[in-house]
């Protein structure tokens, strides 16, 4: 039996659409990880209960590390985007969790460096607080292995398995790869797809813009240290209007009411499918859908049929273009403009 709500929250769900095709599906992903570090920070003595804990969010990130927070009896102290919607800014309030809003502002990038600006104020008026660095610190992969796990259980160790996900912090992907790969009893090909945004930099698309919006929590205009760049196979950057298209195909096929990012993420599993026929691919779903019901479902009218959609192939980010641009990464490392802080913990 659970011993508190988080515990329930972060076990996801594997759900086969098909029989190449795999959901993972989690009502709030980042929870299984600020679990997981809250764990070991206090483990280690490098925080006590009662202390403050501090990042930045764009939304699941803030949620999840309030609960952590909520479960161990720490204080939680959050810089949230101007994407922070009514109903988590009453979540966070009742939680305890104290929350800085940014301004609002169209560009998320601008946003995104705001908030990190904000996190260096408050570390200078309050240096006892413990900031958790979502971005960089590599504590944030220990609560993926017990999923590895769990995947390499239920899909039987199928040889040739494909991972599908936003890339955003890195840590999510960029765990379950290293620990499906790098288990015995794993399957020898495990192949990651990461999905970005466009405007992103983080694989080198900051020169194209989506006149609709940025898919706040799955690219960066900062550099990441999270983000291993060379456990990544193959991109595909997915604007808004076709995740969008993703997101409602998923729900109306599928049955699956899931987030932007997980309907461009829908998009890039099914085309990989195609393209291996021999092997399974599995896409992750971070969040359920109620965040974007105005935004995304309820303009399902607008979605185009995902049989119109296909990616542009491209060798390098030079060609990237909207609305959906596939490329090898090759498990190359990153750009020197890319590399970010050192990762610890």
């Amino acid at each position: 039996m659970d011993q508190h709500i988080a515990e329930a929250i972060g076990r996801p769900d594997l759900i086969r659409l098909d029989d190449r095709l795999v959901c993972l599906r989690f009502e709030t992903m980042k929870v299984v990880s600020a679990l997981a570090a809250v764990r070991r920070l206090l483990d280690t003595g490098a925080v006590r209960r009662g202390d403050t804990l501090l990042d930045s969010s764009s939304g699941i990130y803030a949620y999840a590390l309030a609960l952590a927070c909520h479960r161990y009896g720490m204080r939680c102290h959050i810089v949230g985007s101007t994407t922070v919607d009514r109903t988590l800014r009453t979540q966070l309030a009742v939680l305890g969790a104290t929350l800085e809003q940014m301004e609002p502002c169209s560009d998320l990038g601008l946003d995104q460096k705001r908030r990190v600006e904000r996190i260096h104020e408050i570390l200078a008026e309050h240096p006892e607080y413990h900031w958790m660095r979502q971005y960089h610190d590599d504590i944030h992969y220990l609560g993926y292995r017990v999923i590895a796990d769990r995947i390499r259980e239920e899909t039987g160790g199928a040889t040739g398995l494909t991972v599908v996900g936003g890339v955003g912090s890195g840590a999510s992907t960029g765990s379950l790869a290293r620990h499906l790969r790098g288990a015995a009893a794993a399957p020898a090909d495990v192949e990651l797809v990461g999905v970005q945004p466009y405007g992103s930099l983080t694989f080198g698309a900051e020169h194209v813009r989506d006149p609709e919006i940025i898919i706040a929590g799955i690219g960066s205009s900062i550099p990441f240290g999270n983000v291993s760049h060379e456990l990544y196979d193959t991109l595909h950057w997915i604007s808004f209007d076709a995740a969008l298209a993703g997101s409602v195909d998923l729900l109306r096929r599928h049955a699956v009411f899931a987030g932007l990012s997980t309907g461009a993420g829908y998009l890039a599993a099914r085309h990989e499918r195609e393209r291996a026929p021999e092997r399974t691919v599995l896409f992750i779903a971070a969040d359920t859908g109620h965040r974007y019901v105005d935004t995304v479902h309820a303009r399902y009218r607008e979605a185009a049929p995902i049989e119109h959609l296909a990616p542009r192939e491209v060798c390098d980010p030079s060609g990237l273009a909207l609305p959906w641009s596939r490329m090898r990464w090759n498990r190359a490392p990153a750009a020197p403009a890319v590399r970010g802080v050192g990762r610890q913990g």
